[in-house]
């Protein structure tokens, strides 16, 4: 079999931050390589494109620094799409990861069914397993 390796998805620097730990954990039980992938999306917030580029590139470098730093192997990938769920299930894919783990933000319902339903989405096409990381969980995978 194969090495494993995994994806994370990672929407902002909170959220790097958060998986860390748990990250860590998994990598090093399944020594998996890492995957980090966010894809730049304009916010309401953001002026411009190279401002979602910025917030992008520091959300990917905590994370994956954060990994090579502990001796893992970790790459970090920006994505550029409107679809967020297919740009990340095709980047899986593309790289052969075994496991896709998502870092749920703190949106309610009504707000997850009118922004899309990103998580839904890449459980649906993903074919490999996913797990949620909801954003009151800290601890362990």
């Amino acid at each position: 079999m194969g090495t494993s390796r995994i994806m994370v998805a990672v929407s902002s620097p909170w959220a790097s931050q958060k998986l860390t730990e748990p990250i860590l954990d998994l990598a090093r039980r399944l020594e998996a390589e890492v995957v980090v992938a966010h894809v730049a999306k304009l916010h309401e917030t953001d002026e411009t494109e190279a401002d979602a580029k910025e917030r992008g590139e520091q959300t990917l470098k905590m994370l994956t620094q954060a990994i090579l730093d502990a001796g893992l192997e970790a790459q970090g990938v920006m994505l550029f799409s409107d679809d967020v769920a297919k740009a990340i299930v095709n980047t899986a894919k593309a790289r052969d990861c075994t496991v896709i783990v998502l870092g749920l933000t703190g949106k309610g319902v009504l707000k997850r069914l009118i922004g899309g339903d990103v998580p839904g989405n890449i459980i649906r096409q993903a074919g490999i397993p996913v797990l949620l990381c909801p954003s009151t969980w800290s601890g362990r995978i």
